[in-house]
């Protein structure tokens, strides 16, 4: 049996490592020269940047996938456990005497529970014995979404009615009948306490108010679990990935472009390959890795989409991003491996990221950004001396806000100017008068980039939001409805965006393919 696998991001790969186990043939298709999708890398004047992912979460996921494959994390990649896992600046709304506004004190997360509660206490009494209770019931939705939620096609309905979810099934309907961000402010009062439970929905590619409170798993992960960094970046994990991949037999055709996915049988169609801008490819299967717009708009015949254009009218895309790469010369200790920066007020930040034109943010650009030192962890990523800075900026999912300048010869107006605004943001905000002197190089890329690069639906940069009407099994399904033998993976589809959910996408088309209708991890050859 021979399967053709579009796109070689991490689901693709995943997914060519599997099915190259259950003993097919595979073969890998994709448009860029390199493997890794949005799990990009980048290489200027001796400085390597992630241009994707950056927060290694969820280690069991990478475990199970590595365990799968016949080997083992400890095996594949060198984790470092992060001290702090982050760092908050919440800017402060008060004024100083000249009328400027007051730099705001950076607040270190260590995860733990312990750590955790201790810094909750110090800032809002009662707070720590409070998040002690979220965290708990945080750690228990998590777990319910390992067994029930992640790991499944949803094929068997009677799986979620099973006795450990009706025993939860009024918690449960209340966290997807509540936002996260009201479930986190009924039992929060700090503003930084309830940035630091809220802002895991940007990870979801949606907001606070959009983003169920079921959710609130997702601090299980950070504040519990923890945060690790894999040396070599998320660059180091790709070509783990890839090695499975390659390990089962797996044939790379790259810097090829799949241009349909050819079929036979009239109505009752089915997948015979895909044609490429080198020729046409036989396949028993077909499992598109792509975004799933792309896939089912632009590769099939209208009388063939599952999901045509109009199913992707009423759906939300999700974030955009202006992604800024920066080499600051000198040594930069007012960042942490991870940063955020968070607006007192963050609303109108989301609003000009999801509600269209926000009058106080011009640019239509978040003000709560996020940017990752590297080189506090990994020594290889710059030269001597010097820091590596990764800026994710969200902005709308709009390709109208055009293309950085790291694979164009110039940035869009608008691009441009939200990185340089973003620049004298945390030059301000983390007391660094001299940023500007001290950067050697600075690269961008906009939402065109991920449209062009990756054909990302509206210039995403994640994938469509995790709302709840675009969660679990309302997110779709990873097999087509009207073509046999085509499939879906990767974070457009079910279960969603991020790394780990890439992974298991993958693990789930094994189990379409094995009609497995249970839920939870497939067994390993160890288990």
């Amino acid at each position: 049996m021979h399967a053709v696998v579009i796109g070689a991001g991490i689901a693709g790969l995943a997914t060519a490592a599997l099915l190259g186990k259950e003993g097919y043939e595979v073969t890998v298709v994709d448009s860029r020269k390199e493997v890794g999708g949005r799990a990009g890398s980048y290489t200027e004047a001796g400085f390597r940047w992630d241009t994707g992912p950056s927060w290694y979460l969820m280690p069991d996921a990478f475990d199970h996938f590595f365990s799968l494959c016949g080997t083992s994390t400890d095996k594949e990649l060198d984790l470092v456990s992060l001290s702090p896992d982050y760092r908050v600046y919440t800017a402060s709304p008060t004024k100083s005497g000249n009328g400027t506004t007051s730099r705001p004190t950076p607040l270190d997360v260590h995860s733990g529970t312990d750590n955790v509660a201790q810094l909750f206490e110090s800032l809002e009494p009662g707070a720590g014995s409070q998040v002690r209770t979220y965290l708990a019931k945080a750690s228990d939705a998590y777990q319910v979404a390992l067994d029930h939620f992640l790991y499944t096609t949803f094929s068997a309905p009677l799986n979620l009615v099973r006795a450990d979810i009706r025993h939860r099934l009024a918690r449960i309907a209340a966290l997807l009948t509540t936002s996260l961000q009201k479930h986190v402010n009924r039992q929060f009062s700090d503003t930084r306490l309830r940035q630091i439970l809220s802002y895991p929905a940007v990870f979801l590619s949606s907001e606070p108010a959009a983003a169920p409170a079921l959710y609130s798993l997702l601090s299980h992960t950070d504040l519990v679990e923890g945060v690790r960094y894999p040396l070599g970046g998320f660059h180091a994990v790709v070509q783990a990935i890839c090695r499975q991949a390659e390990k089962f037999g797996t044939t790379f055709r790259l810097g090829e472009e799949v241009t349909a996915i050819t079929t036979t049988g009239g109505s009752s169609a089915r997948a015979t390959g895909v044609r490429t801008t080198n020729g046409h490819i036989d396949a028993d299967i077909v499992v598109s890795a792509a975004d799933l717009h792309h896939t089912e708009n632009q590769l099939l015949p209208q009388k063939l989409r599952t999901y045509p254009e109009r199913y992707w009218t009423r759906r939300n895309p999700g974030l955009g991003a202006v992604v800024v790469l920066a080499g600051v010369k000198g040594k930069l200790p007012q960042l942490a491996h991870h940063t955020f920066l968070f607006s007192q007020d963050w609303g109108p930040d989301f609003r000009a990221v999801f509600s269209g034109p926000e009058p106080t943010r011009p640019l239509g650009a978040s003000k709560s950004v996020y940017i990752s030192k590297v080189s506090a962890t990994d020594a290889d990523v710059a030269p001597g001396d010097h820091e590596n800075l990764f800026f994710l900026i969200p902005v709308p999912a709009s390709e109208a806000y055009g293309h950085g300048d790291a694979y164009h010869g110039e940035a869009s107006p608008r691009v441009a100017a939200i990185a340089e605004a973003t620049l004298d943001q945390l030059s301000h905000t983390a007391g660094i008068s001299d940023l500007r002197e001290r950067i050697t190089i600075t690269r961008s890329l906009g939402p065109a980039d991920f449209a062009e690069r990756y054909h990302a639906w509206s210039g995403g940069a994640l994938g469509p939001a995790h709302t709840l009407f675009q969660s679990a099994f309302f997110r779709g399904r990873n097999v087509s409805r009207k073509v046999a033998g085509l499939y879906y993976a990767g974070a457009t589809t079910v279960p969603g965006v991020g790394v780990p959910m890439c992974l298991i996408s993958a693990e789930n088309i094994i189990k379409r393919l094995r009609d497995d209708r249970s839920a939870g991890p497939l067994p390993t050859d160890d288990a």
